[in-house]
C-alpha cells in the first residue's frame, strides 16, 4: 500500500478499523465526515444500497458562508445535514468519524447534528 506520508497511511488505517465494525443500512443509515484544510463534508450514506440520501458541506448552494472559524462552519454543516436529514425521513444515524480523532471540527459537527434532532 503506497501513501504519501505516515500521517495519512495512519489515518487510513483507524479508518478501515472502524468500517470494519460501522456499516449504514435502510433504517440506520452512516453518517460520515470528510476534513481537509478548508472544508468540511458530510453525508449519510445507506451502505446496502450504495447510495448517498443526502449530503451537506460549507460548499454546498444552501450554507451560508460567514466569517466565523472552521468550528462553527462545522457546527452548522451538522445542523443543516441534521435538516436534510429530517426532511428524508432519517431520525437516527451511525456516526462514521472516518478515521479522524472525535475531536474539534468533527466533534463540532457531530454536536451540530444532535441539536439539529439527529440520534447517534
Amino acid at each position: 500500500m503506497a501513501t504519501k506520508n505516515k500521517k495519512e497511511y495512519r489515518r487510513l488505517r483507524i479508518k478501515l478499523r472502524i468500517r470494519k465494525i460501522i456499516s449504514g443500512t435502510a433504517e440506520r443509515p452512516r453518517l460520515t465526515v470528510f476534513r481537509s484544510n478548508k472544508e468540511i463534508y458530510a453525508q449519510i450514506v445507506d451502505d446496502l444500497a450504495g447510495n448517498t440520501i443526502v449530503a451537506a458541506s460549507t460548499t454546498s448552494k444552501d450554507f451560508e458562508k460567514e466569517k466565523v472559524n472552521k468550528s462553527k462552519q462545522a457546527q452548522k454543516v451538522g445542523t443543516l445535514i441534521a435538516k436534510k436529514a429530517k426532511a428524508a425521513g432519517i431520525e437516527s444515524v451511525v456516526f462514521d468519524r472516518n478515521g479522524y480523532l472525535y475531536h474539534g471540527r468533527i466533534k463540532s459537527l457531530a454536536e451540530g447534528a444532535r441539536e439539529g434532532g439527529l440520534k447517534f
